[in-house]
């Protein structure tokens, strides 16, 4: 039964992604047909369209059958101080989160291409209609269905006395399926943190609205800087300056958590 209970855990992963992967081709055959050439690639406004179908779906889907039941007992606390520090939090993580993503090592140039090709396509979706939206809308809401509300909720059934395992689980689960590796610290350090707070509220409440503050400042931030390539230390000028801004938000960031486990363990 517990084997059971961890492969419905990788199941839903692997539906989400599946999903995707399908709606994906699905728009990439309508314009191939459309343009008569097979050659063509997903424009931004195809890719928004191809997100927010296999979003709207995966979120239909896993509340219809129940793989992440919707409860309205969290929000019925008025868990309004829990939802305030989410947000307090995620804003005070994006600085230290983007600067530890680029003390990573340099990727091989083949990786390091694939990686600059979808910055430009992130940049122009980020630029078109409906990009915020898909992004920092609908995106959190699936994702938290997914990999919190439906995957973790399992692991944490399978292995109830291991529960900081299975959250790193569910969060290397969420940082595999953004098949991005140079994106791979900042979702999984997410993941941790999101995997957290669903495990002591049992509500996916808190994590949709971090992740809409952490996938809404990164919205902003690409708006106002139009390079898919700039560093948080270019943005910063210098080095001092780009630790000073790291402090500052870690000051942000380490009150929050505190304030999150605070509330969180009274509720």
């Amino acid at each position: 039964m517990k084997t059971k209970t961890l492969f419905s855990a990788i199941a839903y992963v692997v539906i989400f992604l599946f999903i995707q992967t399908v709606i994906q081709l699905a728009v990439w055959l309508a314009e191939a047909v459309i343009n008569q050439d097979t050659s063509i690639k997903l424009s931004a406004i195809d890719t928004i369209i191809a997100m927010a179908l296999f979003t709207v779906v995966t979120i239909v889907l896993f509340a219809w059958q129940k793989w992440a039941p919707l409860k309205r007992d969290f929000i019925k606390t008025r868990p309004w101080t829990i939802i305030f520090w989410c947000f307090i939090a995620s804003l005070g993580a994006i600085i230290p989160s983007a600067y530890l993503q680029e003390l990573m090592p340099e990727w091989p140039d083949s990786i390091q291409r694939s990686i600059e090709q979808q910055g430009k396509l992130i940049l122009q979706i980020m630029n078109t209609p409906g990009g915020y939206a898909v992004i920092c809308l609908l995106a959190p809401i699936a994702e938290e269905m997914v990999f919190r509300g439906a995957a973790l909720r399992k692991l944490l059934e399978w292995q109830p006395k291991h529960r900081w395992l299975m959250i790193f689980l569910s969060a290397l689960f969420f940082a595999l399926a953004h098949m991005n590796p140079a994106q791979f610290i900042h979702p999984l350090l997410i993941g941790l943190l999101l995997g957290w707070m669903y495990e002591r509220t049992g509500s996916i409440i808190p994590g949709i609205i971090y992740h809409w503050a952490n996938n809404s400042a990164a919205y902003l931030m690409t708006r106002a800087y139009q390079d898919p390539g700039i560093t948080i230390s270019q943005i910063f000028g210098s080095q001092q300056h780009t630790l000073m801004a790291v402090g500052f938000s870690l000051l942000i960031f380490i009150p929050a958590i505190y304030q999150l486990n605070l509330w969180m363990k009274k509720h």
